[in-house]
């Protein structure tokens, strides 16, 4: 077991999302996405793992399946394993999540 302090855990990138890795097991990973305004993760899909997203900082637009739901800091998305997910920063603001994902694809 390990500790992290993630407030000083973020990146970023005027090209492209960041994701900055807090620890990796061979059951899960856990990263920060750091988003500037206009920056996204295109909706996508991932076979047998489920996945969430909680807002730390800023307002993001989520896609879980057929909706999508624009949440702020304490807000949580999640999808199931085959479902399709993804997020846009459609705010004025940078967006920083925590995400997670069992069981681990890189592994």
């Amino acid at each position: 077991m390990g500790f992290i302090d993630s407030g000083g855990q973020r990146r970023f990138s005027d090209g492209k999302m960041q994701k900055v890795n807090l620890f990796e097991t061979g059951e899960m990973f856990c990263d920060v996405y750091c988003l500037r305004p206009g920056q996204t993760q295109h909706v996508h899909t991932h076979a047998g793992a489920t996945k969430f997203y909680y807002v730390i900082e800023g307002e993001g637009r989520f896609t879980v399946g057929e909706r999508w739901v624009t949440l702020g800091p304490g807000g949580v998305a999640w999808s199931a394993p085959d479902e399709p997910h993804g997020v846009a920063n459609e705010g004025e603001g940078d967006l920083v999540l925590l995400v997670a994902m069992a069981p681990n694809p890189n592994r």
